[in-house]
């Protein structure tokens, strides 16, 4: 974990923005001694929304899974494609 002061990012913003892109990790910044922001590299945090996203998709489809609900093989989803394909 990256703990920064908030004087950090006023007085040194070059060296804290080379550090979030390097380390590709979130800096917490604090005030006053206290926890107060989270800062990171733009690409990073993308990367970290998509995998939450995905994440979020897959346990959706364990629920279902394992809730009973009907689910396809790969084999059954491939030919369902195929199907739509022909169709066109």
């Amino acid at each position: 974990m990256i703990i920064k002061s908030s004087a950090d990012i006023r007085q040194r913003y070059n060296e804290v923005e080379r550090l979030c892109k390097e380390t590709q990790e979130p800096v917490y910044l604090t005030k006053n001694g206290q926890g107060n922001l989270v800062i990171m590299d733009i690409q990073a945090f993308e990367k970290r929304e998509r995998m939450l996203k995905l994440k979020e998709k897959l346990l959706d489809v364990e629920r279902n899974r394992t809730s009973g609900k009907k689910t396809y093989s790969l084999e059954e989803l491939s030919d369902y494609l195929d199907q739509i394909i022909e169709r066109r």
